[in-house]
């Protein structure tokens, strides 16, 4: 039986605020009261808000480093120095890889090369390998991106060869500061740039950005490179806010009217080439494959290509010409087919695992290890289980001699300070509240097992146990007019900070056939009927809900929370109820 979800209704805004702005737009109370939720309270912010403009985004150069790191690219190029573009093999440090090396390709500039090290020989970051392969090949700058910010050795090894770095990050810093040419972070405590939420891409942006504005290159000629940013924007969850929102609203826009070769041939192999594209398509779908090629071991071994499975996600993102760009693309699906695969599997194990445990149900977190499960894929487990088990996770494997894993959190509990908690037995550590990766010796594993979930059993709020569902607010189905449809699109794009909005409805029924669909069943999908004048049906899907079916088809009432989603099916466009939790009125 699925765990039973308590709904919590956000406290409304102020009722003369919301008046304001619903006679001010000519918009329903009701999304007039989702400003104020949002801290938009007068007419002219929501105007900008509504209507994002390229003219907000911030001056580049009040980034720290900024400057020094322009004028050593301008010396590179100017006198063909070899640069090697250096990224994370995850989604934002791929885009970011393309996103950079595309425009210094752009710009004429030919000695030119990117590295993405192989999750399981080098794991993240900047690695030694990465940096003998750079100085074998001549390079003489690398500008590193998506990470670096706590590389001081490496940069200091890499100096020792002849190799510049340029640091561009967005994770937050230790006390001290890598001694590379210039390191771009706006999450510097010395940095006094204004937006400090902008993904690893976003701070890549940034430079080209700042090098086009000194070099005057009109900003026309690099916004061709957002709809790589809005895929690292979503999927790298960064807050849908300020600088973030603008350069989403353009992405998008990008991303819909004329995509980069590489992510158009991921459109059509996700079957998106033929409605609107939105954040939730890229992180569910486009994202996924990107990320999946970094997840896959890989069996070459060419030093020359200095392979990863990054690598051929990067090949896909700069790739030009459309034939190619298909072939690339099936490889990176292809690679997304065998992680779904051994994901289905080893959650399937983990699973199981528990389920002949008791002792492993009572406790308040998990943690799991298995030496022969893929390093790549224990991230997606560990969040898999929470689906199930709805508590903290890690998950934990084999990899190099060592014990490393992923750990996940669930809302409200800050998972960093529990593996934090555990240091003196962990080799190396990183993350942040909600997800952290891990790494120790295999003869840690069970004290670190035993300690981890005496800090949870001690720390956590038995509350943050219970799945919680945040409503925005009451609405009736009568109220989700055409009109109510386009001015809540207009708070597009949804995500971190701008979540999209969730309403509840009480006292609904079944009105046609209520079923059960999807290839096991796992699905409702029916039509509710709210009877208040004017009587109003709508569509609705439940994904993974088939509890309360019989209920539902008996015309029983029922109480629902929702999103509200636009259903392309065969050319056709609908409105649909995403049903979020179901609760039987009795």
């Amino acid at each position: 039986m699925p765990i039973e979800k308590r709904w919590v209704v956000k406290p409304q805004g102020d009722p003369r605020a919301v008046e304001r702005l619903a006679a001010g737009l000519g918009i329903s109370p009701v999304l007039a009261n989702l400003l104020v939720q949002r801290g938009i309270d007068n007419v002219e912010e929501a105007r900008k808000f509504f209507n994002p403009q390229l003219s907000g985004l911030h001056d580049p150069f009040l980034m720290k480093d900024m400057e020094r790191a322009v004028e050593r690219i301008e010396r590179a190029v100017r006198e063909g120095e070899r640069i090697m573009v250096y990224g994370d093999y995850d989604v934002d440090g791929t885009t970011a890889v393309a996103l950079v090396y595309k425009f210094l390709r752009k710009i004429g500039h030919k000695n030119l090369s990117f590295y993405i090290p192989d999750r399981y020989t080098e794991g993240y970051g900047i690695s030694v390998k990465g940096i003998d392969h750079a100085a074998r090949k001549g390079v003489t700058l690398v500008i590193a991106l998506d990470c670096g910010i706590k590389a001081m050795e490496k940069v200091v090894y890499a100096k020792s060869k002849g190799v510049d770095f340029i640091i561009c990050d967005h994770h937050l810093p230790a006390d001290e500061i890598p001694a590379a040419v210039a390191v771009l972070d706006p999450k510097r405590t010395d940095c006094d740039y204004p937006f400090d939420e902008l993904s690893g891409c976003g701070v890549g942006f940034k430079l080209v950005q700042a090098y086009s504005q000194k070099n005057g290159i009109p900003f026309s000629e690099i916004e061709g490179l957002l709809d790589l940013l809005v895929v690292s924007i979503a999927s790298d969850i960064v807050p849908l806010v300020g600088e973030n929102r603008i350069l989403a609203h353009y992405g998008l826009r990008r991303l819909n009217d004329k995509p980069s070769k590489g992510l158009q041939s991921i459109i059509k192999i996700c079957g998106l080439d033929k409605h609107n594209i939105t954040i939730d398509d890229i992180v569910f779908k486009i994202g996924p494959r990107i990320n999946a090629a970094g997840r896959m071991r890989m069996d070459e071994n060419d030093e020359n290509a200095a392979p990863s499975g990054g690598h051929a996600a990067v090949n896909l993102l700069i790739e030009s010409h459309e034939s190619v760009a298909k072939e690339f693309g099936e490889i990176i699906d292809s690679f997304n087919q065998d992680r779904k695969s051994i994901d289905r599997s080893v959650t399937q194990e983990a699973h199981d695992y528990i389920e002949r445990n008791p002792e492993l149900k009572r406790l308040k977190s998990t943690v799991i290890y298995n030496p022969k499960w893929m390093k790549g894929i224990v991230g997606i487990v560990a969040s898999r289980l929470i689906e199930t088990y709805y508590r903290p996770t890690v998950v934990l494997t084999m990899s190099n001699g060592f014990v490393t894993g992923s750990a996940r959190s669930v809302p409200g509990f800050d998972l960093y300070q529990a593996v934090e908690s555990c240091s003196d037995l962990l080799e190396n550590f990183g993350g942040h509240m909600y997800a952290a990766g891990l790494t120790m010796r295999p003869e840690n594993v069970e004290e670190f097992t035993r300690r981890f979930n005496a800090y949870v059993e001690e720390n956590i709020d038995p509350a943050m146990l219970i799945p919680q569902v945040d409503v925005d607010s009451e609405l009736l189905f009568s109220d989700i007019t055409p009109s109510f449809r386009r001015d809540l699109n207009r708070f597009q794009p949804f995500g971190p900070g701008n979540t999209a909005p969730v309403f509840a409805t009480y006292g609904a029924s079944n009105h046609g056939d209520a079923k059960l669909v999807g290839s096991e069943g796992e699905h409702l999908r029916m039509d509710l009927m709210q009877r208040q004048k004017p009587n109003t049906t709508i569509q609705t899907i439940a994904f993974q809900q088939p509890t309360h079916f019989e209920w539902i088809r008996s015309g029983h009432p029922v109480d629902v929370c929702y999103q509200i989603v636009e259903n392309h099916y065969r050319g056709n466009v609908t409105t649909q109820l995403r049903i979020k939790d179901i609760k039987p009125v009795r």
